[in-house]
């Protein structure tokens, strides 16, 4: 039984206890969340009636800290951290047992404890807001880029067009009246290479511009990827690298304009290509889920670098040196994939390489 100068002394810890939590919570920077989790739970630690052998664990799916462990086995006062009406982790305060029992434990210190659990899914709660808000701003932002982005380059696709053709065409028709003379053959065949690479970039802007016409009709997925990979060959077999392509069953149909879907296949893998080492496998699977059809493709290259991540489907934007990419290729598979009603995600494979993983909804 506690004389009423320890409960004063207990109560005044407790009041201290919520203090710094209340403290760190509003300081709190939501970028190192870490931090001000192990404050709470040193705090719970020296607000308790046996501090010194008190042991403090908060885990819950993203976090998992603790104080030092006083022993094996422990009795545990335990409450739950609450975010949005949903157990989302629990904290346990606990003294090393034989040497202490729950009836060591004051009533006091569940309520702190629990009042504690609520604080810091409130603090959660925040946390999950701000990145939704954050994430929200960021789509709105790079919609209004891509709006603007796109009404420039249909002009500038439009008006390269016509040049374009009058270059190749002219070209080829030079090329048959000097034909006497290799080294002016050779320099119209750079002219004639350099024009078609431009035409392409150009078909790249139409294509992210949406300026491209769109015919869907219900095709065979699994058809449309293997003549994809099989126009490959030639490249994989120069840069050593092998592509294997699994599917779930033979025939998966989506109703999808099929030269969208092999340039979106093409990009992919010419991309997983480019960065993956000899003798690596780049690996595409074809699934069928309820209500999607999930295409995956790996490579097993260096992987994308963490600071470039928020930005590879940016137009123009690339890693590769000058002059080896336009910047177009993500871009483009990125937006016939949201006009198809579906989805790009991006995730590092293992042990090295990249995932791109598309959701299609089969209806």
């Amino acid at each position: 039984m506690l004389t009423a100068e320890q409960k004063l002394k207990e109560r005044i810890k407790e009041l201290t206890c919520l203090y710094e939590v209340t403290s760190l919570i509003v300081n709190c920077d939501y970028d190192d969340m870490e931090t001000a989790l192990l404050g709470i739970v040193q705090c719970l630690q020296r607000a308790w009636q046996f501090n010194e052998d008190t042991y403090v664990l908060l885990s819950n799916s993203d976090y998992f800290i603790k104080t030092e462990e006083k022993g094996e086995d422990y009795v545990f006062l335990e409450s739950f951290i609450t975010v949005f009406n949903k157990p989302r982790g629990e904290i346990k305060v606990g003294y090393p047992s034989p040497k202490y029992q729950l009836k060591d434990f004051l009533e006091e210190e569940q309520q702190l404890l629990d009042n504690v659990c609520l604080k810091v899914g409130n603090l959660l709660e925040r946390k999950e807001i701000k990145e939704k808000e954050e994430h929200i701003r960021r789509q709105v932002e790079q919609s209004d880029r891509l709006r603007i982005l796109g009404e420039i380059t249909a002009g500038i696709a439009h008006e390269l067009n016509t040049p374009l053709a009058n270059i190749l065409g002219f070209t080829e028709l030079l090329k048959e009246r000097v034909s006497n003379d290799p080294q002016a053959s050779k320099d119209l065949d750079k002219i004639i290479t350099n024009t078609i690479f431009s035409r392409e970039v150009v078909k790249k802007l139409m294509f992210f511009a949406c300026e491209m016409p769109e015919t869907r009709e219900v095709i065979n997925v699994v058809e449309v990827i293997e003549e994809a990979i099989n126009m490959l060959r030639t490249t994989l077999r120069q840069n050593e690298v092998a592509c294997e392509f699994q599917h779930s069953q033979d025939t998966i149909e989506l109703r999808i304009d099929k030269i969208q879907l092999t340039q979106v296949v093409f990009n992919l893998i010419v991309n997983a290509i480019y960065f993956a080492p000899p003798k690596s496998v780049i690996s595409v699977s074809l699934m069928m889920e309820k209500d999607h059809v999930i295409l995956k493709i790996a490579d097993q290259g260096p992987g994308i670098p963490e600071a470039s991540k928020a930005h590879i489907f940016d137009p123009f934007f690339t890693t590769k040196p000058v002059g080896e990419g336009s910047g177009l290729g993500l871009s483009v598979v990125h937006g016939i994939v949201q006009s198809h009603q579906g989805s790009i995600a991006v995730r590092p494979n293992t042990p090295t390489g990249t995932i791109f993983t598309l959701k299609f909804p089969k209806k």
